[in-house]
């Protein structure tokens, strides 16, 4: 059976979305595995959450025929934010179609690297947007010499992505965007990109870059949470100090003691339970290090999405990729949720198809997206230990 173009638009309707979905919602990280998604709270193009601070005022003790306690409800305040646009897109070249029209296998093949493809990407930058505060900034230019950038971090960057260069101030650097990964130097944080030679003149030290067209237009993750910036989810941080998370700072060698202290405070100023710990590599193996020294075995659990984690007192460690270095965060992941408006969706033609032409070339073009956003509704019940020496 010749394959044709009609038949690549119902198999990624039918087949592949579903798996799609299945595999970036669930197995991007298992942090993202534990968040709950819901179209809840979503009004057109914005989140609306109502968040509970504090305790209901309506609660006293009296006399025996003494006046009642007044009513004073529960302390609320709204959260809002607007929705994020994810995308996805994969490309096909007419060429490649017409090569494989007579083979079906072919064809699958063909398809299925391209799926492939969007996951690898999808579950990358998605899993990275967890840690980020929003800006979709990915890392600071240190420096520039003979067209080699250095960076500060190469933790959020990696051989083919396509960025933009923009100034400390977050304004786009014209004549420097869109510009694709070539080579990473992961000892050095050293990057070349696609084009012609960037200068330390066009780019100069403390500029930013972020993933093509991202400036502002992440999901709000950790790093807002625990960021210092002034506002969340569009309420002041000072005059609400329920938003402000518990933070160790400067924390050195890593104990169990230090680790306690952080749950004990978290759950006495939240009287929440933190119930999920994500770590970077570094003191994952400073933690197992300590266990080691103190003769104490490592229980591993199993996680939502198959994955496996050693154990604090009951508590899943997570290491993450994208977790800053000597950093732990300490969280209650009930607290979390990915509200949406839709689950991931293909973008459809007036005729109700998913593959277009692109205008002007011989390639058809599919694309994948989500309206979402993060949102915490209890920001003092989560902590962060910053400053662990790694091993």
């Amino acid at each position: 059976m010749a394959v044709t173009l009609t038949g690549a638009d119902k198999a990624l309707k039918s087949y592949y979305l579903d798996v799609v979905a299945e595999q970036l919602n669930n197995n991007t990280n298992p942090l993202l595995a534990m968040i709950k998604q819901s179209t809840d709270d979503v009004w057109g193009k914005e989140i609306k959450k109502l968040a509970v601070y504090g305790l209901n005022g309506g609660i006293g003790a009296g006399t025996e025929d003494g006046d009642l306690p007044s009513a004073n409800g529960n302390n609320y305040e709204q959260f809002v934010v607007t929705l994020k646009n994810l995308y996805g897109t994969i490309e096909i070249s007419d060429k490649a179609v017409r090569a494989s029209e007579n083979n079906a296998g072919a064809f699958v093949s063909l398809l299925n690297a391209e799926m492939e493809g969007l996951l690898k990407a999808g579950s990358f930058n998605f899993g990275r947007m967890l840690f980020g505060d929003g800006s979709g900034k990915i890392a600071t230019v240190s420096g520039i010499s003979s067209g080699v950038i250095t960076l500060d971090s190469v933790k959020n960057v990696i051989e083919g992505m396509v960025v933009d260069f923009r100034t400390a101030a977050g304004v786009e650097i014209s004549g420097a965007t869109a510009r694709r990964i070539l080579t990473v130097d992961r000892v050095q944080k050293k990057i070349t990109v696609s084009g012609s030679v960037i200068s330390d003149e066009l780019v100069p030290a403390n500029s930013i870059m972020t993933v093509q067209g991202s400036y502002n237009n992440e999901i709000t993750g950790l790093g807002a949470i625990f960021g210092n910036g002034e506002t969340l989810y569009g309420i002041n941080k000072a005059s609400h100090t329920w938003l402000n998370p518990y933070k160790l700072t400067s924390c050195g060698a890593i104990t169990e003691a230090k680790i306690q202290k952080a749950i004990d405070a978290i759950e006495e100023q939240s009287g929440g339970t933190v119930n999920f710990i994500v770590c970077s590599w570094g003191v994952r193996r400073a933690l197992q290090a300590l266990f080691a020294a103190n003769k104490r075995i490592v229980d591993v659990m199993e996680l939502a999405g198959g994955y496996k984690a050693m154990s604090y007192n009951g508590i899943p460690i997570v290491a993450d990729r994208f977790c800053p270095d000597g950093t732990m965060y300490l969280l209650n992941t009930e607290d979390f949720t990915l509200h949406q408006l839709c689950d991931w969706q293909w973008l459809e033609g007036d005729d109700g198809k998913v593959l277009k032409q692109v205008a002007g070339k011989p390639v058809y073009t599919a694309t994948l997206v989500k309206y979402a956003d993060l949102i915490c509704a209890r920001p003092c019940g989560q902590g962060v230990i910053t400053g662990i020496t790694e091993a």
